[in-house]
């Protein structure tokens, strides 16, 4: 066999082995992209519609280039503001070329994307104009990538992570009959994970609860909260609803009962047993009066960014954060807008600043003015309740505080 026949050989034995190992590792992986991030069927329409005629150029983006190469920690919010003017209009940048991203998700760190322009439109493809893939050098080397978590997220997850498993509102009532602890073991003050404690679901004030209980062999998982704070909106002060203070999680592992017994004077009663609980986690220390509330199912929500379809408009309830005045880029607000209100997780929404009263010295009567309040940014909604919504603040030009007011982007 010539030398020249042996190189190429082992260049494509090499090849074919990291080639037949990426296959593998991304045929293991826990849980896909396309299912961590699933496309609605609205974005797949809109996507389908865009693919069939692509975008018109006055819609991109004045600095658009001809390809980028994705590059780790990019998010398809970052990259649909390289291409296109509106960045939470990523459907219609996937669906520039339908054909060759058929999941926005699956786009990887390396990849790079091309935008094709011709007849007044662009379309975003994975290879050149001319459809071919050009020269491509390669030597032979080993490489062992995995593919499992490095699909392109649509934002940064890790500002909101927490939120998506620790933040709860809920309305009085809930919280007035949530189960409360009621003793620790050895009269323990404060108590952390690893220790026992004792709750109760019933009482005086709620006699119809159910009580805490094991179900089905099972120990029965729950959050444990405190000092849950009302958040009242700012135009009527009406509360609407209680955000409560995420403390850790908890396991029953017996279950609330009544019991015969014997007082100090030998005379028959019935005894309440509380039920048991182990402390599984504990972000900060619990104490006698914290609140239970079930463990939620754990869902995988899409956070692809897009515009509301109907009109909205509100203000913000609260920063968070202790002692925090003004929001920044990437830290989370409230809104005084739920799912009631039509609000979904995604929904991208404007930041307007909060205008001016000025007096207008052309009028004899010197009235006062409100100026209109203009643009200060953009926020996405990542999780709502029934009247209120957590939103993560993506662009922002000066702070945003409690009032500021929100309306489509």
């Amino acid at each position: 066999m010539p030398s020249s026949t042996r190189v190429f050989s082992s260049i494509a034995s090499a090849v074919a082995c990291v080639c037949a190992a990426q296959v593998a590792l991304a045929q293991t992986a826990v849980v896909p992209a396309e299912q961590r991030y699933p496309v609605t069927p609205a974005q797949r329409s809109t996507a389908a519609q865009v693919a069939q005629a692509g975008v018109p150029l006055s819609e991109l983006s004045p600095n658009a280039p001809d390809s980028y190469t994705v590059k780790s920690g990019d998010t398809l919010w970052d990259i649909s503001g390289i291409f296109l003017r509106s960045q939470w209009r990523w459907p219609e940048l996937w669906g520039m070329n339908l054909d060759d991203i058929k999941n926005p998700h699956r786009i990887y760190p390396g990849q790079v994307l091309y935008l094709i322009k011709a007849d007044g439109r662009a379309r975003l493809a994975t290879s050149p104009g001319n459809g071919e893939p050009g020269t491509i050098k390669v030597s032979p080397r080993t490489r062992y990538e995995s593919l499992a978590d490095s699909a392109v997220p649509p934002i940064s997850l890790q500002s909101i992570e927490s939120f998506l498993t620790e933040a709860l509102v809920v309305d009085e009532d809930v919280l007035n009959r949530a189960p409360r602890i009621v003793a620790t073991h050895e009269d323990r003050v404060l108590i952390s994970r690893g220790d026992r404690a004792y709750a109760r679901a019933l009482s005086a004030d709620t006699p119809e609860a159910e009580p805490l209980a094991v179900t089905n062999a099972r120990s029965a998982g729950y959050r444990v909260f405190r000092n849950a704070e009302p958040l009242r909106d700012p135009s009527t002060n009406e509360i609407l609803g209680y955000e409560a203070h995420y403390l850790g999680k908890a396991n029953v592992i017996r279950s609330e009962t009544r019991r015969d017994g014997v007082n100090a004077k030998g005379e028959k009663i019935t005894e309440i047993v509380p039920a048991s609980l182990d402390i599984t986690v504990a972000k900060e220390e619990m104490r006698v009066g914290d609140r239970l509330l079930p463990e939620p199912p754990r869902t995988f929500t899409n956070f692809v960014p897009r515009a509301p379809q109907g009109p909205q408009a509100g203000q913000i309830v609260s920063v968070y954060g202790n002692a925090v005045t003004y929001a920044a880029q990437n830290m989370v607000v409230s809104i005084n807008r739920g799912s009631l209100n039509g609000l979904e997780p995604g929904h991208v929404l404007a930041l307007l600043r909060e205008s001016n009263i000025v007096p207008d010295t052309t009028d004899s009567a010197k009235p006062n003015l409100r100026l209109p309040g203009e643009r200060n940014g953009l926020m996405m909604v990542f999780r709502t309740f029934d009247r209120v919504s957590y939103a993560i603040v993506l662009d922002i030009a000066d702070g945003v505080r409690v009032g500021d007011r929100f309306t489509n982007p």
